[in-house]
């Protein structure tokens, strides 16, 4: 049986066309994939993201654990601040990637993946009680069942976002109103009689705010968000529109862009692996690759003819061969033209290079990109 989030029957009232994601019933849609991703590239959307896992790291070895057990240097932090990172195994394939934020000086607050969760926890749990310092100094615990969560993106959202939630924080990052945290920061906020906890962070590319509480707290701030916000062109957004923003991005997603099988550095997330901080979990493997070179490469593409919209899994061609194949695809309502990512081999990486991408059997013209394929404009 699908889970469902405490926004089912919000979802339902609103007319969404509900499908099965990664064990949920989430959105697809409410009014249509381009008319909400549009929405959120001009004014604001409403996003559900309660399907995503959070884990908590406590205790006085916390910080030293998740430094061994992620790939970005987490010594970096102070309460309040989080940085993207990722899990990796021995080989360094991707566990997953997730957002850690630090709340306190002893506590952590891991963001990952719906499909992840159960692998990321007992995994976590399995370094945990390998680690010198546990159990006494360190305590993990799969929190997801005590969540909610929201995203609220776009360039107009800080011209309502206050009156929704209003400061100071409490917690973590303290600031008077939530439009001064700055990207990657978190504080918690009351919100009625709950605690809720807002962090500058996304995956669409624009301005925006993820917002982890109670189920009670989150269905209210949605209502409070979807009035306070229509004025500002807010509308609802599903799985459908975060698909297409993150692509046009090109930010990954674990299954598709990443897996166990797939380097951070294959990946092309060098930024977020800090090779120099000392030893964790994959560095041997990581650092080999960085000095020996990776035997492919995640690029962009774009379309440079009229044909049907790329999709996962379509062979991508090269000098008159098969090289790789899409691992993301899609017509994007920003550029007005098809788009992906996909992994080829190091030589035909170099942005401007001719590729085809193989749909229906047939061969249709593109060029490999740099990332991102769209950039907001100024604002």
């Amino acid at each position: 049986m699908l889970k469902r989030t405490a926004l089912y029957e919000a979802h339902r009232k609103l007319g969404a066309k509900l499908i099965e994601f990664s064990g949920w019933e989430m959105p697809l849609y409410y009014t249509g994939i381009v008319e909400e991703h549009l929405a959120v590239r001009s004014a604001a959307g409403l996003f559900d993201i309660s399907h995503m896992g959070e884990i908590t790291v406590s205790g006085p070895a916390a910080r030293d654990f998740l430094n061994r057990a992620l790939t970005n240097d987490v010594r970096k932090l102070s309460p309040g601040r989080g940085q993207y990172t990722l899990l990796c195994n021995e080989r360094g394939g991707t566990i997953d990637d997730l957002y850690v934020f630090q709340l306190s000086e002893e506590v952590y607050l891991l963001i990952v993946n719906a499909a992840r969760t159960a692998a990321d926890a007992a995994w976590l749990q399995a370094r945990a009680r390998e680690f010198p310092a546990a159990p006494n100094g360190l305590h993990l615990t799969d929190a997801s069942h005590n969540y909610a969560a929201i995203a609220v993106q776009g360039p107009r959202v800080r011209e309502f976002v206050d009156a929704c939630v209003p400061g100071p924080s409490r917690t973590a990052m303290r600031v008077s109103r939530v439009t001064e945290l700055k990207k990657n920061q978190i504080g918690g906020f009351l919100f009625g009689d709950a605690t809720v906890l807002v962090s500058r962070t996304g995956y669409t590319g624009e301005d925006g705010f993820e917002i982890v509480g109670t189920d009670d707290a989150i269905r209210q701030l949605w209502d409070t968000l979807l009035s306070r916000g229509e004025p500002f062109g807010l509308k609802p957004c599903g799985l459908g529109a975060r698909d297409t923003l993150r692509t046009e991005m090109c930010y990954p997603l674990y299954g598709h862009e990443l897996d166990e099988h797939t380097t951070p550095l294959e990946a092309g997330l060098d930024t977020f692996v800090a090779l120099d901080k000392g030893e964790f979990i994959g560095r041997p493997a990581l650092l080999a690759q960085k000095t020996g070179g990776v035997r492919k490469k995640c690029v962009a593409f774009r379309m440079t003819e009229k044909s049907p919209p790329p999709r996962p899994h379509y062979p991508i061609r090269a000098q008159g061969r098969v090289v790789g194949s899409v691992t993301s695809g899609t017509q994007s309502p920003s550029l007005g033209v098809g788009i992906g990512m996909g992994y080829v081999p190091p030589e035909c990486a170099a942005p401007d290079t001719a590729i085809e991408i193989e749909i229906r059997s047939r061969g249709f013209p593109a060029r490999v990109a740099a990332k991102p394929l769209y950039r907001p404009p100024p604002r």
